[in-house]
């Protein structure tokens, strides 16, 4: 029997020869973890619930094993960045891992908001695996109230 062309076996070698090449960049037992790779993992990390509200915005990111002290958050004008390091807490070593879905190693995730923020008000906490930012607006991203003059 002839052997036919399959496009999907194309596809898989393509992906492959890929992932190669960006194993041979940053491979993962060098402290970056393949989820942590651009197009490996479905969503960003950490992963962050954003609510807007009159005179603030409130970000609540979900980044549960950080190491504390690595942990960052920047504020310039209505970009926040949070970067840190999720900490690998295994002693296994990475060619012996069957599956490996928590990822490990240094992160940053910027978001840009529809308002400036007041830098020197910004509060943010850490607990229980959620940073909790506080960001409230600037007085010049607030609406203001115009008094009309009747004659």
């Amino acid at each position: 029997m002839d052997s036919y062309w399959n496009p999907f076996q194309e596809l898989e070698v393509l992906r492959r020869g890929i992932d190669d090449v960006f194993a041979s960049v940053w491979p993962t037992g060098a402290g970056r973890t393949s989820a942590f790779l651009p197009g490996r993992s479905a969503r960003s990390y950490p992963l962050l619930n954003i609510a807007a509200r009159d005179d603030r915005f409130v970000i609540d990111a979900f980044a549960p094993g950080l190491d504390k002290d690595s942990l960052e958050v920047t504020v310039d004008r209505n970009v926040v960045r949070i970067s840190g390091e999720k900490r690998d807490l295994t002693d296994v070593a990475p060619e012996r891992f069957h599956r490996r879905e928590r990822a490990a190693g240094r992160f940053t995730r910027t978001v840009q908001l529809d308002g400036e923020i007041d830098e020197k008000r910004v509060e943010a906490t850490y607990a229980d695996g959620i940073l909790h930012l506080d960001l409230p607006k600037s007085a010049a991203a607030l609406p203001r109230k115009i008094s009309v003059a009747v004659k």
